[in-house]
């Protein structure tokens, strides 16, 4: 053999043995687990917040939060009928400790966020959670909160509580969560 075959021989070797290696590799995310190939693409905001401590900002009305996510005040989580933005007076409650919870932290942001199930299409979804959390706003700002300290977000469907495709999956999907977002 001559010299010139030997050398295309070895960088044909070395050209499939580094492409073979590279199909092996994992894609690398950011520690906190947001990035490519996880999903996020396109499904809407996606919020990193800071790792929590214990009772700083992590406590939930009823609980007590550790993930690392921003708090959610998960005990106060109002639910709605299908296709509708109204309060119904059995949610009334939630949202008047909420509005005791505000008066005694006055100084916390809270954002109120608009969830439904997986019915309909995404833009109307969309629009049916932005009037949730903005009758949920409505109705503590009715109670003497300071609407500036009340934020509003819709995910419409995109970020269901349960994952499951039936009545009571979908009861628990329409709803307005409330998360500490600021001091």
């Amino acid at each position: 053999m001559n010299i010139r075959l030997l050398t295309k021989i070895s960088v044909l070797s070395l050209t499939v043995a580094l492409s073979a290696g590279m199909v092996g590799c994992k894609k690398k995310t950011h520690p906190t687990g947001v990035g490519p190939g996880l999903g996020t693409e396109g499904t809407g905001p996606v919020v990193v917040a800071p790792p929590t401590e214990p009772g700083a900002m992590g406590q939930r009305i009823g609980n007590l939060s550790q993930r690392n996510q921003p708090p959610r005040l998960a005990a106060d989580t109002v639910h709605f009928a299908f296709d509708s933005s109204v309060v119904n007076p059995s949610e009334r409650p939630k949202l008047d400790d909420m509005a005791a919870y505000m008066r005694e932290k006055p100084n916390d942001v809270i954002t109120i966020e608009g969830h439904c199930d997986e019915r309909g299409t995404a833009e109307y979804n969309r629009s049916l959670g932005e009037r949730r959390a903005q009758a949920c706003r409505e109705y503590l700002t009715s109670t003497g909160i300071d609407g500036n300290k009340l934020q509003t977000i819709s995910y419409g469907k995109e970020k269901p509580a349960d994952l499951g495709h039936g009545e009571e999956a979908w009861a628990k999907n329409r709803r307005a969560e409330f998360i500490i977002t600021g001091q």
